[in-house]
């Protein structure tokens, strides 16, 4: 009965609210139509997926399409590339945000801070289309900019393009350049919560601006650092696919071959909804034992995790 006028209470009491309910209402039903509703398509791993017939009139195959990804020769080859592509991403990409964060925490004159900025968010907006057109227009082999410059100082071009050892950096570098300026919002904002009596403590001991930086600015943002870190861990299989694919060519497939890329060709070229709907699920699964593990560890380590 207590609980019953408490529920009643709490009702009269959040009725005036009731425009602010139904506001919150919008975005809660788009992740439920966009977020939860899709997930009935796990099942087609679990089918002989027919277009004429549905999903729900479809076959059970069970672990059929799982099998048959773990014994097709290429699944070693793209599963290597794809961790291999991830891994190098975080090592390279992941500390260039802070560090821009901490540099521009470091200039003191507003005007300046907001133009460097302003410059370094500018790529984020850039289409990876025209990324890619840029990549290529830089390092063409007939008519590059480098390949131009090398030509002036008595250099024979480098055919870039077409190694496949120019795959991988020219993706690192590239998401480097376009997503480090935008990544450091983050690390800003988090810097401007750093409480003010700490610098002036640290300058009363004594401590130059490069101390300060490892002694006050770093501390301070670790948290976010790890948060961050647990979340890119979290999507170590899951590469943007379009980037790779503009790139890709027959003489880099060997590395830039990877489960995005092929869950395209297999799923939409060759419609085998089935098979590229299984490697989605392993996909997921894969990046959810990483996400639980890196947090279990960061848990335990620094009290700093997700949940």
């Amino acid at each position: 009965m207590k609980q019953l006028q408490g529920l009643k209470k709490g009702f009269r009491k959040n009725k005036k609210y009731w425009q602010l309910y139904l506001l919150a209402l919008i975005p809660v039903c788009f992740v439920f139509l966009f977020n939860y509703v899709p997930l009935s398509g796990i099942l087609l791993a679990f089918k002989d997926y027919s277009i004429r017939k549905g999903i729900w009139g479809s076959p059970w195959a069970g672990l059929k399409y799982f099998r048959q990804l773990f014994t097709i020769p290429i699944f070693p080859t793209i599963l290597k590339n794809t961790i291999i592509l991830s891994l190098l991403g975080m090592i390279f990409s992941f500390p260039f945000p802070i560090i821009l964060a901490l540099a521009f925490n470091e200039i003191r004159s507003a005007r300046i801070k907001k133009v460097l900025q302003t410059i370094s968010f500018a790529p984020y907006f850039i289409s990876t289309v025209v990324v890619v057109s840029i990549i290529f227009q830089m390092f063409s082999y007939r008519y590059g900019v480098i390949n131009t410059i090398l030509n002036m100082l008595g250099i024979e071009s480098v055919n870039f393009v077409g190694s496949s050892e120019f795959f991988r950096p020219s993706y690192i570098a590239s998401g480097i350049w376009q997503n480090a300026g935008y990544s450091s919002i983050l690390y800003i904002a988090a810097l401007a919560g750093v409480d003010v009596s700490l610098y002036e403590a640290a300058a009363i001991d004594g401590a130059t601006r490069f101390q300060r930086v490892i002694h006050v600015d770093l501390p301070c943002i670790m948290p976010t650092i790890i948060i961050t870190l647990i979340l890119n861990v979290g999507n170590i299989l899951s590469i943007g696919f379009e980037k790779v694919y503009l790139l890709q060519n027959p003489v880099n497939y060997n590395v830039s071959e990877i489960i995005a890329t092929y869950v395209y060709k297999t799923g939409i070229e060759q419609a085998q909804f089935s098979f590229s709907t299984a490697v989605g699920v392993f996909n997921a699964v894969v990046n959810c034992i990483m996400l639980l593990l890196v947090n279990a560890i960061a848990n335990k380590i620094s009290e700093t995790s997700l949940f």
